[in-house]
């Protein structure tokens, strides 16, 4: 059995007009993430990390901000892509950890409901995914309010070959 580990990372802008998703849970607050699709940054960097781990690139290659299909859509809807790569080469995720780094709001309330819904999109168990929060300490452009970023590892298994 080979273990195979991945790290991903994404940073978006907070703007006026833009609903606040992370790990696909809307979130109530005066800011959101702008980007090609939800912006949803926890989303992203957990794809990143698991494509990394399988050498597939990031999730720019296989979803385009160019491509209009992609538009608004759910980042649940691309992890839920990434599980199938996953499993096309016979690899199993082991867990995924994760760390948002938000100046404001606090998420906490909503890290249990992110776990499920990650959990839920790549046919893990919620033991699987671990969610944390912290803040920049007013530093950066996270500190001043103007973006959110993640940090994601991955850690996968092979699988053994299916059955004749």
């Amino acid at each position: 059995m080979a273990v195979r580990f991945g790290v991903g990372y994404d940073v978006h802008r907070l703007v006026i007009n833009r609903k606040l998703i992370l790990g696909g849970v809307e979130i109530p607050f005066i800011k959101g993430l702008m980007g090609h699709s939800d912006a949803d940054v926890l989303c992203h960097a957990f794809a990143d990390a698991l494509l990394g781990a399988i050498a597939l690139g990031d999730i720019g290659k296989h979803f385009p901000d160019t491509d209009p299909r992609f538009k608004d859509v759910s980042s649940l809807v691309l992890l839920q892509h990434v599980a199938q790569l996953i499993a096309d080469r016979q690899f199993g995720i082991i867990n995924l950890d994760a760390t948002v780094i938000l100046q404001q709001p606090k998420i906490a309330p909503y890290v249990k409901r992110m776990r499920e819904n990650v959990s839920r999109a790549l046919g893990i168990s919620i033991d699987q995914v671990s969610v944390k929060a912290t803040t920049s300490e007013e530093l950066g452009f996270v500190g001043t309010g103007d973006g959110a970023a993640a940090y994601a590892i991955a850690a996968l298994e092979s699988l053994p070959p299916p059955a004749k």
